[in-house]
């Protein structure tokens, strides 16, 4: 068996590797069409070390670095071919596909970049820091309370731009010895600034629910997930009472540890289907594309799992439940948002047209949120999160030109010293 085995994982390991060796000739092919990029063109980059699987982390930042490509022209470093094979699919920023660190080096030689910005903490993140006389910024890829949120990782970035003061409250109360209003600019949600996409129905007098779970997470301390055990309940009772519209937009990692989780969210997806094919004017939608907007802007009241989900809908200011994890070791930072929140149960998902309705029409429960929404994002007037990161940027390059300054001034001293020696010699 142990070699049956061995010869297995020797099959897949193999195979992944000429698939590997495929997609980079591929994005190599794809490339050599595009015109070659500028010269010391780029002053910001955009570090991405991940494949297809997190493309939603690079997905929600793309117009807001279009508008910052205005100022600051704008590239995104991929080390993945499938990460980089999608990135010329997407209306995203210009790719530049490095696969290994001579490819990065011979790129980031050619460029002026000043600012590279992180949207996850993927392990190879550390490659890039070895270059300095460039700001190393982590940016996320959404505000949320998950304990991600609070790594000590934090550290290894000179800044970090943050949603608000909640994020400020939260590392603060985390990380030892980090200078917390030094090291963090807040910049609210400039992605909320871009929702994007069309409603794929026409809307009626159903009361449209989004439903946008998290996947089942990889250790006891991320069982945030609900599809297994709020989910099947809540979306089979929306279906059946004929006044709701459900959206189910699952995260996409979606059932890659636990198989029975997996099954879960297929049979939602198979539930959906066939309510529709029941009743066309139902619409119900089954939502796994790259838009992010136009569900949160719809949704009359939204139930999300704890994730970055909370914090996006919580931007919108409408109605929104958090299932509460079943698993007990799953760890829930309640010092903010989530102590103060409209807590979904196990239970309370099979009464979920109930709850639906009481979150409608509590006042109390919605003037909590507006004050949530002022602590966790600032100023939410349209455009106000989009200059706060223009106004980051522009912060962090004023920073690199004095440091870059400093810089010539303390050679230009040392060979003024050497001059003067060599006068000194002569005489």
């Amino acid at each position: 068996m142990g070699a049956v085995s061995d010869a297995k994982k020797a099959y897949r390991l193999l195979k992944r590797a000429l698939a590997s060796r495929k997609a980079v000739q591929r994005v190599r092919r794809r490339l050599a069409d595009h015109e070659p990029h500028p010269i010391e063109h780029y002053q910001v980059a955009v570090y991405f070390a991940d494949g297809a699987v997190n493309m939603y982390q690079m997905r929600q930042w793309y117009r807001p670095l279009t508008e910052l490509a205005k100022r600051w022209p704008v590239v995104v470093l991929s080390r993945s071919a499938t990460g980089a094979d999608l990135l010329l699919d997407e209306d995203g920023p210009p790719v530049a596909f490095v696969p290994t660190v001579r490819d990065l080096e011979r790129f980031i030689g050619t460029q002026d970049i000043r600012v590279v910005l992180y949207v996850n903490q993927n392990t190879r993140n550390f490659q890039m820091f070895r270059y300095g006389r460039r700001w190393h910024v982590f940016i996320n890829h959404g505000e949320s309370d998950k304990m991600y949120m609070t790594t000590n990782q934090y550290k290894a970035y000179d800044y970090a731009l943050v949603a608000g003061q909640a994020a400020r409250d939260r590392l603060s109360r985390t990380l030892w010895d980090w200078d917390i209003d030094r090291r963090t600019i807040e910049i609210g949600r400039p992605q909320a600034d871009h929702y994007s996409g069309s409603l794929p129905y026409a809307p009626d007098d159903r009361t449209v629910v989004l439903y946008a779970p998290t996947w089942e997470g990889d250790r006891p301390s991320a069982h945030y997930g609900s599809i297994a055990t709020h989910g099947e309940a809540l979306v089979t009772e929306l279906l059946a009472s004929g006044a709701h519209r459900v959206i189910y937009r699952p995260h996409p990692r979606s059932g890659v540890v636990d198989d029975g989780y997996g099954a879960a969210h297929r049979r939602i997806i198979a539930a959906i289907a066939s309510a529709n094919a029941a009743d066309a004017t139902a619409q119900h939608i089954y939502d796994d594309g790259p838009e992010l907007g136009w569900q949160l802007a719809a949704a009359d009241v939204a139930i999300v799992d704890i994730s970055a989900m909370v914090y996006d809908r919580l931007a919108v200011g409408k109605p929104l439940m958090i299932t509460r994890p079943v698993d007990e070791r799953a760890s829930v930072d309640t010092n903010g948002y989530l102590s103060d929140c409209e807590w979904l149960t196990a239970e309370g998902a099979r009464d979920i047209v109930a709850e639906v309705e009481r979150v409608r029409a509590d006042e109390a429960a919605i003037a909590r949120l507006r004050m949530w929404v002022q602590h966790y994002f600032g100023d939410t007037t349209p455009g106000a999160a989009t200059e706060k990161f223009h106004a980051a940027i522009e912060q962090l390059m004023h920073k690199w030109d004095r440091w870059q300054a400093v810089e010539i001034g303390a050679v230009r001293t040392d060979e003024d010293d050497d001059d003067e020696e060599a006068d000194e010699e002569e005489v």
